[in-house]
This record gives C-alpha cells, sequence and structure tokens, in this order.
C-alpha cells in the first residue's frame, strides 16, 4: 500500500494526537450518577450517599437534570479540599442556608470577614477558659442527674435526645454568654425561641426550593413569621447581655491579657468585649448566634447517639463505669481526670465516628480548582461525606462496627492528622471546629457523671431508633431509655477514697508517667 503524500500524513498524525487526546480525557472523566432527585428524598441524605459511593468510588458528579453536585469519600481528596487547597473553596449553599441566623459568624463567613473572626474568637478558647468550663460541665450534668433521678423514682422513661439537648443549651447558654436557660427544668420564650430557630436552620438545610427568599412569602407563610419572632426574641435578649457585659467590663478591676479570664463570668462574650476589639453589634451577634447554635447541637446529638450505641454493648458501658469509678469516685470530674479517663474519651471518639455530626461537610468552588485528579471550575457545589469516610470499608476495619478499641489506649487521640483524614469528626484544615476539645471534654463528662451513677437500657415498646437529619443527625421519634441507680453504696467509700489519694504528676510528653500513691513503684504511660 502506498504512502500518504505529505500533507494527507500530517493530517493522520494530527487526528491520531487528537484521538489520543480525547480517549485520555475521556478516562479521566468524572463518574456521574444520574437520576431522579426523589431518589435521595424520604431518608437522610447521607444514607443514599452512602450506597451511591459504594457504586461509584469516591468521586463522583451526582446530577438531577440541570442541578449537580460532586460527592466526595476519598480520604485524600477531602485533605486537598480541606488543606492543601482549602483556599479554593467556600462555605456555599451551606452560607446562603445560615445567613439568616449566623450571618457572617464564623461558621458561614468567607474570605476576610472569616480570617479576622477567627483571629478574634480563636485566642478566647485558651487552656485557663476550658479548665473553669470543666468544672462548669460537671455541675451541669449533675443538675442533669438530678432531673434523671427523678424520672427513675416515677419509673418513667427518659427521652434522651431532649434531655442531651437541654443540657448542651444550658451548658452553652453559660459557655458563651453567661445566661442560664436552666431549661431542664425551665422553659420560657428565649428558650423556644431558640429551638424555633434550630428547627428553621434544619428544615432550610434539606429543603429544595428556598421559598423564604421571596420576601412577601416571609410575612405571609405562618412558619416564616414564627421564625421572625423568635429571632426578634433572640436578639433582643442578646442586645440585654452585651450591654450588660460591657458595663461589667467597664467596672471591672483586671487587666487584660494573654489567656484572660474573669472569674465572675468566664464566657467568651466577656473575653470579647474585654479585649477592647472595635466589632459591629451586628457581627459580635452574629458570633455568639453561631458558636450558641454549633456548640449545642452537635454535642447533644453525640451523646444521643453514643448512648442509643451503649444500649446495644452493656459490656462497654461496665468499662466505662470501672474506669470512672477508679478515677473519679462520687466527685466532679477536674481538667486533670480527663486525661484518665481514656476508655471513657475512646468511646466518645469511635460514636463520632460512627454518628458524625455534621454527617456531610458543604463546600462550593471559588476558582478553577484540580481534585482527585478531577478539574472542577468555579462554582461547582460539593458534598464532602464524614458519614462515607468513617464508614468506608476500604479504610476502616469493621467499619460498622462500635469499637471503642480501635482507637488505643495508649495512642494520641484521633483525628485528621493521625487518621489520614479518614476520620474528621469537627472538620479539618483552616476550617476545622474551634471548639473540639471544649465539646469532646463536654462529652466525655456527661457520659461519665451519667455512667457512674445509672445504668440504661432501651425501654420496652419504644419505638424503633430510626435517623432523620438536618444539621445533625436526629432519631426520628426520640431514644426512650429506662434509668435505674447504680447498686454502690458499699463501693462509694472505698473509691472517693482511692480517687482522693490519687496524685497526679505531670512530666514531658516523651516521658509522660502516672503515678499514683497506692503504689509509687508502678507507673503507666499516656497520651492524650
Amino acid at each position: 500500500m502506498a504512502e500518504l503524500p505529505g500533507p494527507g500524513r500530517g493530517i493522520a498524525l494530527q487526528v491520531a494526537r487528537i484521538g489520543r487526546k480525547w480517549m485520555a480525557n475521556a478516562n479521566k472523566k468524572m463518574p456521574e450518577a444520574r437520576g431522579d432527585i426523589r431518589i435521595i428524598i424520604g431518608e437522610p441524605v447521607f444514607v443514599p450517599l452512602y450506597r451511591l459511593y459504594l457504586a461509584y468510588g469516591g468521586i463522583f458528579r451526582l446530577s438531577f437534570g440541570p442541578k449537580s453536585f460532586v460527592v466526595v469519600s476519598d480520604n485524600e481528596a477531602a485533605k486537598e479540599v480541606l488543606l492543601t487547597k482549602a483556599d479554593s473553596f467556600s462555605k456555599g449553599l451551606l452560607a446562603e442556608i445560615l445567613d439568616f441566623v449566623m450571618g457572617t459568624g464564623l461558621i458561614p463567613a468567607d474570605g476576610e470577614v472569616w480570617r479576622i473572626r477567627r483571629k478574634a474568637l480563636v485566642p478566647s478558647i485558651h487552656k485557663q477558659y476550658i479548665a473553669a468550663m470543666v468544672d462548669m460541665f460537671g455541675e451541669s450534668a449533675l443538675h442533669g442527674c438530678k432531673t434523671i433521678e427523678k424520672a427513675a423514682a416515677k419509673g418513667e422513661k427518659v427521652e434522651m435526645e431532649n434531655f442531651f439537648s437541654k443540657l448542651g443549651l444550658d451548658i452553652i447558654g453559660k459557655a458563651v454568654f453567661n445566661y442560664d436557660f436552666n431549661s431542664l427544668t425551665n422553659d420560657d420564650p428565649v428558650i423556644q425561641a431558640v429551638y424555633t430557630v434550630l428547627r428553621e436552620a434544619e428544615y432550610r438545610s434539606i429543603t429544595i426550593l428556598p421559598y423564604w427568599k421571596v420576601p412577601p412569602l416571609r410575612w405571609v407563610v405562618p412558619r416564616q413569621r414564627k421564625v421572625a419572632k423568635a429571632l426578634d426574641i433572640i436578639n433582643e435578649t442578646l442586645d440585654r447581655l452585651v450591654a450588660r457585659c460591657k458595663k461589667m467590663v467597664e467596672e471591672e478591676d483586671q487587666e487584660f491579657m494573654e489567656e484572660y479570664l474573669n472569674k465572675a463570668d468566664p464566657s467568651i462574650l466577656h473575653f470579647l468585649i474585654a479585649s477592647g476589639e472595635e466589632v459591629s453589634s451586628k457581627q459580635l451577634r452574629d458570633d455568639l448566634m453561631t458558636l450558641l447554635i454549633a456548640g449545642h447541637e452537635t454535642t447533644a446529638a453525640v451523646l444521643t447517639w453514643t448512648f442509643y450505641l451503649l444500649s446495644q454493648h452493656p459490656e462497654k458501658m461496665q468499662r466505662i463505669q470501672e474506669e470512672v469509678d477508679d478515677v473519679l469516685g462520687d466527685r466532679k470530674p477536674s481538667f486533670q481526670d480527663l486525661r484518665e479517663l481514656a476508655y471513657t474519651t475512646r468511646v466518645i471518639n469511635e460514636g463520632m465516628r460512627l454518628y458524625p455530626q455534621p454527617p456531610v461537610l458543604i463546600r462550593r468552588t471559588v476558582q478553577d480548582v484540580n481534585i482527585g485528579g478531577y478539574e472542577l471550575e468555579a462554582g461547582t457545589d460539593m458534598f464532602i461525606s464524614v458519614w462515607n469516610l468513617h464508614r468506608s470499608p476500604s479504610l476502616w476495619a469493621r467499619p460498622d462496627e462500635f469499637l471503642p478499641e480501635r482507637f488505643g489506649m495508649d495512642s494520641p487521640l484521633p483525628n485528621e492528622n493521625t487518621e489520614n483524614f479518614r476520620y474528621i469528626p469537627f472538620g479539618a484544615g483552616k476550617r476545622k471546629c474551634i471548639g473540639d476539645q471544649f465539646a469532646l471534654f463536654q462529652a466525655v463528662t456527661a457520659l461519665a457523671m451519667l455512667a457512674r451513677r445509672f445504668d440504661f437500657e432501651l425501654a420496652e415498646d419504644s419505638p424503633a431508633v430510626g435517623m432523620t437529619t438536618g444539621a445533625t443527625i436526629h432519631t426520628t421519634e426520640g431514644l426512650f431509655l429506662t434509668v435505674t441507680p447504680r447498686n454502690r453504696e458499699e463501693e462509694v467509700n472505698s473509691n472517693n477514697a482511692k480517687a482522693t489519694q490519687r496524685q497526679v504528676v505531670v512530666v514531658p510528653y516523651e516521658t509522660e508517667k502516672i503515678k499514683t500513691s497506692e503504689n509509687p513503684a508502678e507507673t503507666r504511660s499516656i497520651k492524650s
């Protein structure tokens, strides 16, 4: 066969190159799941996303007509989005959903606003503040125990999700702006307003058509009128608390310095005002609302699902009780005690793995970026499925089992770095939750004090514990547990004596040891 003349040969080579390039691009094309949006309606959105992940892999596009989302369930890709290429992303849809309540608070804020607010807020959550909060966690948990005791004495079931939600609200109110909601025993308009706003935020996160953006409907729809009234009540309360705190700061004789803490009012609000930072009333209100909602809802959900898991595994609750009996006796935990509640802490870690709060992180590209080998255009909406990462069969052994022991007792606490971004309950990178220690210590304290005083089991004839979701994972009809005071009269005195005698010696991290007065010759290593 004769060779092609000069020009023909050149054209053939060019066509071949174009073909190879087309094939290469086709091979790099992101897998796409297309279909009816009803496939992700009617059940928590992260559940069908998990099924799609198993079918389409760690990065795929989910498309419904003209609308599409990129779903990330790969730890290396998540690391790119949250850490190494974080500047290429904004909060996108999340900021739009939360604007009505959080404005430009730390969670929805982007760009320069976020940098300024983070710089202002992070110093307020210092070591002395956390230590003061641990004591308050204990006091609040004791108050909660009295509420449960009354129910147990009457033989009543306790709906734990509602209990933890109210306990969390009481704690965050004191921690953020020194306000005692006392919601476990009280029911006033401010509490109702807070819950109206919380439920609205969750409602908007799962509602497809944002009708509330249409001005007339904002005032015509009864639900939206109720939300507007609730926001007015909250804003009036916050204005009053800010004014009170400003007056207190003006009258106090205390120099502001690093790790500043007012003993009468150790709240974050007091720190921010005492710092002398120039900030608008609206920005301060946005910051406070962000901390209130984020700090209350997530920890309450973590405790609810951890107690659900423990109700299925009484042997693990027994191990918690043995540890707490040994470390605390009947007293409240101190900041130092939390280091010794190693197993109790790992139970919370594992509870957050199986039921992450939130189960999905939302991002939007602000510029063209390559993630996981795929080119994404600016304006691409993305879901990082924390649920999928935490339950991935390719990343975890026995991923659906409740195994606190998977995180070694003598190993560092699990986080995005120790687990290479397969475990991100508090997010990761620049936008990681600034209250991670606060939330973890709060949950461990509540679990320890409740486990010390009560036995829990699923109540008979209770509704099945199903999942539904908004900002966090909720139960469909509550978590009803039967609560029985522990029979421990004989052990109280001896355990209290042991806990009182315990002496903790802190030495450098690399050779950290705990010595007890029971046998000074025996030591054991700990890390945290």
